[in-house]
């Protein structure tokens, strides 16, 4: 059997490495969404996003594992088929940045510049996140 040439074994260490360092950032945004669903001023959904992305581009298996969630599953299935996000979803990111922007203020007690500007990028993110759809349109009942 001839000896595999210099430039593959360099290809493949590089594929091996590519996807343990997609696993290991799967893991980590992994962990900062379970932190997330503790902390109210820190997202969920968008590291859950970013960790089913990752493992995307890995292992199909933890892909998987994420995307069937009992729990997550459904809201991963949705954003990736239609770039939706589900109502309470919204509600819930639009509250934690309302209420991050509260504790900003009151902790940092910034400039009214500083204030104005992060009130505009937080305001900016919320509209973004109001105007996603809220998943697959309704298909009507036909009756026969």
């Amino acid at each position: 059997m001839p000896e595999p040439r210099a430039g593959a074994r360099y290809r493949s260490a590089l594929h091996l490495g590519r996807r343990a360092g997609f696993i290991a950032l799967g893991f980590v945004f992994l962990a900062l969404g379970i932190i997330g669903a503790f902390l109210p001023i820190m997202p969920t959904t968008i590291f859950l996003i970013l960790a089913a992305w990752a493992f995307g581009r890995s292992s199909p298996r933890l892909e998987a594992w994420m995307l069937d969630h009992p729990r997550f599953g459904g809201t991963l299935r949705a954003w990736r088929a239609h770039g939706a996000i589900p109502r309470r979803a919204k509600w819930m990111a639009c509250g934690g940045i309302a209420l991050g922007y509260v504790v900003f203020y009151v902790s940092a007690a910034p400039s009214w510049l500083l204030a104005a500007f992060v009130a505009l990028v937080m305001l900016a993110c919320a509209l973004w996140i109001v105007t996603r759809p809220e998943g697959p349109a309704a298909q009507p009942v036909v009756s026969e």
